[in-house]
């Protein structure tokens, strides 16, 4: 990647952008970096709710990464002192606050995640409650009469909680003041986020301006759709790429989306220009989506894995052969038949049965390379029997009953 120019700068750092407030600001910040030689700060805040990370999470960590790219300094803010508010946004309800103890588990389970995009050497971790925790109650209160009530209620959840007559407690009120804060103690140039912390990114680039200092430039991620292309991407859709997963399941998941939306994840999880990418529309759909695959799983393994995860993809789909390792399950022989949909749950082919039957209802599953989609289908699972089965496009295991 050759990026020189301050417009292609801001090409490449805005790519996929949904809010980018302003813009003609972030230029000239970047103007006056490349004049004195001074990194701009870019801040993220995490609350380490959910520290399982899947590609969706990584739109905006990569976002950092493009930051980083170009020399900037990169502040990676766990939330530990935030954590324990909770952020309400989408909520109709006050959210249970989370103990120190959980905060600290997810923070460092977030660090060893985040380090597979980012670099761990330029980027700063930090932890907001350094300078939340010390205001004390004076600080407090100062800090809450920089912002009215009536602003607060624009934002979105709350007015409608309000309207509605729902309790909002105090404390919540005081959360966008606090990442609010953060912005202030870290004097930052850009803030980073998902499209619903647009409000708490705003009230930052406010308080700047309160506390006498130039207002962050404001940058929005748009969710990412799942391998559905219909809703976000979710664990609990089963739509979802963890970063975790076995390379082949990285592989196989990427090349089972729809073309169109392939366009999106070269955009949102990969660090191409986007010339790079325009340029790739001239080649074939499924090469164009082998090489979204391997950028992907090269980012959080290495080159080897990818080539390695294509060439299983290519002998399996192309050549129509089962995978050279395929993995053993042993389940508890029995004389009464077993239904397909259970076995495949108790297996982890499928998160629980309701799923089992509806893979099995679309035709998804194939026992000894013969499609099922009976439901009720029961194996005989006697002693001794053993069975082949598919699920989907590439999940695969040989099923002994003991």
């Amino acid at each position: 990647m050759h990026i020189e120019s301050i417009d292609e700068q801001l090409a490449f750092l805005g790519k996929g952008s949904v809010n980018f407030i302003e813009k003609a600001e972030l230029k000239a910040k970047l103007a006056r970096s490349g004049r004195e030689t001074k990194p701009l700060t870019i801040k993220v805040g995490f609350d380490p709710t959910a520290p399982d990370i899947h590609l969706g999470h990584t739109v905006v960590i990569r976002k950092m990464k493009h930051f980083q790219q170009l020399g900037h300094r990169v502040i990676f803010l766990i939330g530990d002192f935030t954590g324990m508010i909770g952020d309400p946004t989408g909520k109709k309800a006050t959210r249970p606050a989370l103990t120190k103890e959980e905060v600290q588990a997810n923070a460092e389970t977030y660090q060893r995640q985040v380090f597979k995009i980012l670099d761990p050497v330029k980027t700063e971790i930090r932890f907001n409650s350094e300078w939340l925790g010390a205001l004390g109650a004076e600080g407090v209160v100062r800090l809450a009469a920089k912002y009215t009530l009536a602003r607060i209620l624009e934002r979105d959840d709350f007015r409608k909680r309000y309207e509605a007559r729902q309790p909002i407690a105090i404390h919540e009120l005081l959360y966008p003041l606090a990442q609010g804060y953060d912005s202030v103690a870290l004097q930052c140039d850009v803030e980073l986020g998902g499209t619903d912390q647009l409000f708490n990114l705003l009230v930052g680039r406010d308080l700047m301006r309160e506390y006498g200092l130039e207002p962050q430039v404001v940058m929005t991620m748009p969710l990412l759709e799942g391998l559905d292309g219909v809703e976000k991407m979710s664990k609990s859709l089963g739509n979802y790429i963890g970063i975790n997963e076995a390379p082949d399941q990285i592989f196989g998941k990427v090349m089972s989306i729809s073309d169109d939306l392939m366009w999106k994840y070269f955009t949102l999880c990969t660090d191409l220009t986007p010339a790079e990418i325009e340029s790739r529309r001239a080649d074939h759909p499924m090469d164009a989506k082998r090489e979204l695959a391997r950028l992907i799983i090269r980012d959080f393994y290495d080159e080897s894995a990818a080539e390695t995860a294509e060439a299983g993809f290519r002998r399996v789909f192309s050549e129509r052969q089962a995978p050279a390792e395929i993995e053993e399950k042993t389940l508890a022989a029995s004389a009464d038949p077993q239904l397909l949909s259970k076995v495949i749950a108790a297996i982890g082919l499928a998160s629980a049965n309701k799923e089992a039957q509806r893979l099995i209802a679309q035709g998804g599953v194939l026992v000894d390379d013969i499609k099922i989609d009976n439901v009720k289908h029961a194996l005989d699972a006697g002693a001794g029997k053993t069975y082949l089965v598919k699920v989907g496009k590439r999940r695969f295991a040989r099923i002994t009953f003991r």
